[in-house]
């Protein structure tokens, strides 16, 4: 596993609250821990843009890397339900694009049941007026390519609608991942925590037998190495409630994933976006493709409704065989609705209605799209600059107090309770650090899935 040496991992969201206090508390025997905290070193690359072509299998304890899970999000359950729904609506479009089927129609007339129908064979003797037609209704009013129209929009906005599912699945998929990443992280941290506190334990009792403490600093420093190893524990249950949750969005049935060679993404190199960058990206969002072939089915059907006033016409024709009068008789008709006193109001009336708010829907869409952007613009940028912050600045003070603190210690210049306030400083600082930019890559990564998603999955 890779992991940045500058922080220690903390889960960023809403678990990190408590297991920080708890780790903060637990830092304040932390003497001499000091040494076993890396250094600092060169900021991380970004990570790989090209996924690879299929996920691994999902195994317990299974090794995946960011564009892996990914690839496993594209083609979840939810994006499964999402095609099924985009298979059914092209099916209504081959449904819509026909014309009404024709009807045939046979019957047997003027039988003269007071003296009978006469001898011979029922179908060339006998006086029964047979007949045998064919009746096709005619649409009038372009009725057949309306509804073929609306079917179409139909079926765009469900494939946009399976384009705005695979956007969401692939954002939970990337928060679940970094959310794995940095509790693995925090793991490995917190149990370098309780490894110094074992070891400022154990120095302090023989420290006790020399004469050299008392009996109530060493008792905290074994009782802060004992919360230390509890804290471990809850930092490894929450490295496997990670776990779940990513297995959960990526459709796998391991329980025990582990993120693999993915390092933090860097904190500087992308590119500004301008405001005619967010309203180019808001319009070709898939959100805002689907209202929008929402808004053009409603129209169609809108015209198909008032189509309905154009009447079909039925036509049909039969060819009647009455022995004894004609064997070859012809049967020519029409039929035509008479609108007396209804002209398909409500159906207009419903149509009209829907399109108007499948034009609201659109206009929503597109305000909220744009918000929505801006929103993820801001929100990268305000965790880019905290992450900075803590990168450039908290951090390496807090590691420079440490180190001062903890030479001044080992000459006598300070007491024990300073130490301990310096580590636990340091160590707080750590953990803030990585949750800082645990928020970061979670917010960058919801941005470029928003607008430049090829970044990350290599599709466009």
């Amino acid at each position: 596993m890779r992991s940045h040496p500058l922080f220690s991992p903390r889960r960023a969201g809403a678990v990190q609250a408590p297991a920080a206090l708890r780790i903060a508390a637990a830092l304040l025997a932390c003497g001499g821990a000091f040494a076993a905290c890396p250094p600092a070193h060169a900021q991380p690359a970004a990570p790989a843009a090209a996924p690879q072509p299929s996920p691994l299998p999902a195994q317990r304890g299974a090794a995946w890397t960011l564009a892996q899970a990914l690839a496993a999000a594209r083609d979840n359950s939810e994006v499964n339900q999402a095609r099924q729904e985009l298979a059914g609506a092209r099916a209504d479009v081959l449904a819509a694009d026909h014309a009404p089927l024709p009807s045939l129609t046979t019957k047997a007339s003027s039988i003269d049941l007071q003296h009978g129908p006469g001898p011979g064979n029922v179908f060339t003797r006998k006086r029964i007026d047979k007949s045998v037609g064919i009746d096709w209704t005619w649409e009038r009013g372009d009725k057949r390519a309306l509804r073929k129209k609306a079917a179409e929009g139909a079926a765009n906005a469900a494939e946009a609608d399976v384009a705005d599912t695979q956007v969401q699945q692939l954002q939970a998929a990337l928060a679940a991942y970094y959310d794995l990443l940095a509790a693995q992280e925090r793991v490995g941290e917190v149990a370098a925590i309780g490894r110094s506190l074992e070891q400022v334990a154990g120095m302090a009792d023989r420290r006790v037998k020399a004469g050299d403490l008392s009996l109530q600093d060493a008792s905290r420093t074994r009782i802060e190495a004992e919360r230390a190893r509890a804290d471990t524990r809850a930092a490894e249950q929450a490295r496997d409630d990670a776990a779940l949750a990513l297995a959960q969005v990526t459709g796998s049935s391991g329980s025990r994933l582990e993120a693999v060679d993915t390092p933090w993404p860097a904190l500087a190199g992308d590119r500004p976006a301008t405001d005619a960058n967010l309203a180019d990206w808001a319009e070709n969002r898939a959100d805002v493709r689907a209202a929008l072939a929402r808004a053009q089915a409603a129209q169609a059907a809108l015209d198909g409704a008032n189509a309905l006033r154009k009447s079909d016409w039925t036509v049909g024709a039969s060819v009647d065989h009455y022995p004894g009068t004609s064997t070859r008789q012809v049967e020519l008709r029409v039929q035509i609705p008479l609108q007396w006193g209804y002209q398909y109001q409500g159906e207009i009336g419903r149509a009209q209605a829907d399109y108007t708010r499948a034009q609201d829907a659109l206009e929503n869409t597109r305000r909220l799209a744009l918000l929505d952007l801006q929103r993820l613009r801001q929100t990268m940028d305000n965790a880019a600059r905290r992450a900075t912050d803590y990168d450039q600045g908290v951090l390496p003070r807090a590691r420079q107090v440490a180190g001062s603190a903890e030479l001044a210690y080992r000459k006598g210049a300070i007491a024990l309770t300073d130490l301990l306030d310096a580590q636990r400083t340091l160590r707080a600082t750590v953990l803030d650090a990585l949750a800082a930019r645990a928020d970061y890559a979670k917010a960058r990564g919801a941005w470029l899935l928003r607008t430049q998603p090829q970044v990350l999955t290599g599709m466009p």
